[in-house]
């Protein structure tokens, strides 16, 4: 098991938890201010507020099990694959299927069991296995019409909430987990912050306007020029002594989470509008389901994983089979 009190070893979980507090405390103050002056609409003003207490429920659910090790992110991604399977299933209509959901279900299951007992093996077979056991799950019932949809709908939701979040689990594995997790964390939720912000403030053309209305190609460019610059800069101190403390491989390691945090996020609207829904969910208050909030990651953990692991080699060092070894 990990010490939970070591949480704190890594000056830069230190450092990026400092930051994460001081910035909802500067929300705070200026939503604060909005209200006591009277700027903006008090609907704005409502949502503004709205989404700060999100976000003070949010973060401690999301660092909580980060700081406390191993275990607690393992079971966390898993409860975190888990429920984007439950809204992507009521969207699409995928829970109808009770045995393809099942099977995706035990997938999802399977997968993060694989990186908890750090057996990297089984890891990377259970992909393959488990899109052919979809593929076949339901040939048995004798039912072809509307086989491709069922079984690429499943297939799509055991590849993004089982086989790809489940890296960010597999990561937990690292010496470095906790300010690497923290580090991608922050970096997605900047992602998206300077891609609206620097939108409202520069964007004229439309990036994807069928896809996603609001999102503009300066909002697009300003997230990947802040994202990298912070990952670039943060990695610098997180990975010292590493292959990966090389700045053209934090640059390109920045500029991967922004890439995959975008199309992430576009992936999602992509889903959103060919279902003709706004939101996936409703449990978030202001920022509507777990998966409209937690998209970025479907695609930044194994992008990102793969390219560490590479570099670093993730886990590389520590126990593997913890559970079903000698």
């Amino acid at each position: 098991m990990t010490v939970p009190w070591r949480a704190f070893e890594h000056p830069v979980t230190v450092g990026i938890l400092a930051a994460t507090l001081g910035v909802l405390l500067l929300a705070a103050a200026v939503i604060g201010v909005l209200s006591v002056t009277g700027r903006g609409t008090p609907a704005f003003r409502r949502e503004l507020w709205l989404r700060l207490g999100s976000w003070a429920v949010l973060l401690p659910m999301i660092i909580i099990p980060i700081l406390l090790g191993r275990e607690w992110t393992i079971a966390a991604v898993t409860l975190l694959g888990l429920a984007c399977l439950r809204e992507y299933d009521r969207a699409t209509g995928l829970f109808r299927e009770y045995l393809l959901t099942a099977v995706v279900a035990i997938g999802i299951l399977a997968a993060n069991f694989a990186a908890l007992d750090h057996w990297y093996h089984l890891f990377v077979a259970l992909w393959p296995l488990t899109v052919g056991v979809i593929s076949v799950a339901t040939i048995p019932q004798d039912k072809p019409a509307g086989y491709i949809q069922r079984t690429a709908l499943a297939t799509s939701a055991y590849m993004l909430f089982g086989a790809g979040l489940a890296h960010l689990g597999f990561m937990a594995n690292d010496p470095l987990a906790r300010p690497l997790l923290l580090l991608l964390v922050l970096a997605v939720g900047l992602n998206d912050v300077a891609a609206f912000t620097t939108g409202k403030l520069f964007g004229k053309r439309k990036l994807l306007p069928a896809t996603s209305p609001n999102k503009t190609i300066a909002g697009a460019l300003g997230a990947l020029i802040c994202t990298t610059a912070l990952v670039a800069f943060v990695g610098n101190r997180v990975f010292v002594g590493t292959p990966m403390e090389n700045w053209f491989l934090l640059i390109l390691f920045g500029a991967l989470v922004s890439i995959a945090g975008q199309f992430g996020d576009l992936m999602l609207s992509s889903i959103k509008r060919d279902l003709a829904i706004k939101d996936m969910g409703t449990i978030i208050p202001g920022h509507g389901g777990v998966l409209d909030r937690f998209n970025s990651l479907l695609l930044v953990a194994p992008a990102t994983f793969h390219l560490l692991h590479y570099v670093i080699g993730i886990g590389d060092g520590q126990p593997v089979r913890v559970i079903t070894g000698p």
